[in-house]
């Protein structure tokens, strides 16, 4: 019995070896993609390039293209459709955060150990800069002939409306209101499903997008099952981590306004579960299944 379980966890560990390998790998693709749709420059437009170049090479994770890419793998896409279309995300999602810290929103001066982009650049800098990576977003979509023109225009409505009035935006406006007053943990629920939770969602469908799956196929339908549940265990984790090194008094409407640090890290694991199950009998699945894992018990 002793010798059938060394072997499993010796298989295990590979496993999560060749895991780890595989992510470090798609980063590095994701950045190199990334980075060459700013190959061009102009002069005249050089603050406004360097702004976005700062705030999109500043070490994220790149979760999200990550999920685009990998979830174009396991239904036997092509890597450079999903590449294009994660980068777009990225994009998307670069700008969001760039909004985010600005004064009139969280007022940040650091991300990821860095100067916000409005420190470096300026207020109108940043928010300029957060323009030009939004539109770029959907121009990057529109390019080349990798992709379809009629799924160019599914990822350009799926990628719109993560991002709108009922999606990232409308997310960031219900989380403003929970700065003064206090959300019920049904609308925070909904504000995190919104703010996060569509963009995660949407990278995942802009996976399916990219290799070729209509909306209505079962595989779509559990892809977006998993990437929901991931969204939510993502902010909850996020939560909890803040609430563990917070210095101060915690004002505003998080998850620990209505869990103990164990009640949210077994939401988590239930989440996680969830996610899981939804991909489970879709061979090649272990990539996804390990990167749920991953984003619910890191540390940072």
């Amino acid at each position: 019995m002793t010798n059938y379980r060394d072997k499993y966890d010796k298989e295990q560990l590979q496993l999560r070896i060749m895991i780890k390998e595989r992510i470090n790998e798609n980063v590095n693709l994701i950045d190199s993609a990334v980075k060459g749709y700013f190959a061009l420059q102009d002069d005249d437009m050089k603050s406004l390039t360097d702004a976005q170049i700062y705030s999109i090479s500043s070490g994220g994770k790149r979760i999200r293209p990550m999920l685009t890419l990998e979830v174009c793998r396991l239904f036997g896409g092509r890597d450079e459709a999903a590449l294009q279309l994660g980068s777009a995300i990225e994009m998307v999602h670069t700008y969001s955060l760039i909004h985010d810290d600005l004064p009139c929103m969280d007022d940040d001066d650091f991300r990821r150990g860095n100067p916000t982009c409005h420190k470096i650049f300026g207020e109108s800098g940043a928010v300029l800069a957060g323009d030009a990576l939004l539109t770029y977003a959907f121009e990057v979509i529109s390019k080349g002939d990798i992709i379809s023109d009629t799924d160019k225009i599914r990822a350009v409505r799926a990628l719109a409306e993560a991002a709108g009035t009922f999606g990232m935006v409308g997310g960031q406006v219900m989380d403003l209101r929970g700065d003064t007053e206090r959300l019920s943990l049904e609308k925070l629920t909904k504000m995190v499903s919104l703010k996060t939770g569509k963009l995660i969602e949407a990278s995942a469908k802009l996976g399916c997008i990219a290799a070729g799956v209509n909306e209505g196929d079962e595989r779509m339908t559990n892809i977006c099952a998993y990437a929901r549940n991931i969204g939510l265990a993502f902010q909850i984790t996020d939560d909890i981590l803040d609430f563990e090194n917070r210095t101060d008094p915690e004002t505003k409407t998080t998850f620990m306004t209505y869990y103990s640090v164990e009640e949210a890290k077994e939401t988590v694991k239930a989440l996680t579960k969830s996610a899981i199950e939804h991909i489970a009998s879709y061979k090649g699945s272990e990539i996804l299944t390990e990167l749920a894992e991953y984003l619910s018990k890191r540390l940072y």
